[in-house]
């Protein structure tokens, strides 16, 4: 029981994925996205190789259609996986086999693919889809979060009829660079999307902090210091 939503901006080229599941920790899945190079995003029945595999083949310059096409070659369980793969040129794919159980599906757009499988229905999907695409225009982790909050207002998940909470999310995202910009995640909370927002939120008054910090660390304050001078904003 999962939804996600995989992107890549076509503004900026950052690539990005966001996800929440009722199962722990989603957040652990660091080889979903890698810059530069593109996204590959597995869930259902996962396999914890396919991901660094579908990277590894789109930085070797392979499509995602090529690396689909190897992987169902491969794999004689592949009617039981999920998964959306992205590269540098916009191409998209996803997959939901028919052994990734009820309601699952996927849908493609033209630099995206959100798919979830022990959903509530289609709607879920078409929450997420019409939360990524309300702000068009925001930095692409706030339209992820927009993504995660419009499938769980459309109904999440639910299994046997029964409505499943959300208690891991997490979003990640990738620019230029060899580390993610944007890396935050929750677990085993109440509401675990809206804590998701508050944790992202908070996260972006410290990133040019860190940003900072790394860059000139003669310069640097204190991370003691710079909180208190937040708190001290704040109040």
């Amino acid at each position: 029981m999962t939804y996600s939503i995989i992107a890549r901006c076509p503004r900026t080229g950052r690539f990005g994925v966001g996800s929440t599941t009722f199962s722990m920790a989603c957040g652990r899945r660091h080889e979903s996205v890698r810059p530069n190079v593109g996204v590959s995003k597995s869930q259902a029945f996962y396999l914890r190789y396919v991901d660094p595999l579908a990277l590894n083949m789109l930085a070797q310059g392979y499509t995602p259609q090529h690396i689909m096409r190897v992987l169902a070659a491969e794999d004689p369980d592949f009617d039981y996986r999920q998964f959306g793969i992205i590269d540098r040129e916009n191409n998209v794919i996803a997959h939901t086999g028919p052994g990734c159980g009820k309601w699952a599906g996927h849908t493609v757009g033209p630099y995206y693919a959100a798919y979830g499988n022990g959903l509530a229905g289609p709607q879920t999907v078409a929450g997420i889809i019409s939360g990524f695409l309300k702000q068009p225009d925001a930095p692409l982790e706030d339209r992820l979060l927009l993504a995660l909050e419009g499938g769980r207002d459309a109904g999440g998940q639910m299994s046997k009829g029964i409505p499943r909470p959300e208690r891991s999310a997490w979003i990640r995202v990738v620019g230029q660079l060899d580390f993610p910009e944007i890396d935050v995640r929750v677990d085993l909370h109440d509401k675990t999307v809206a804590e998701l927002r508050r944790v992202l939120e908070e996260f972006k008054r410290y990133r040019d902090y860190y940003s900072a910090r790394s860059a000139s660390p003669r310069e640097s304050i204190p991370e003691q210091e710079f909180v208190a001078r937040l708190n001290a904003q704040a109040a």
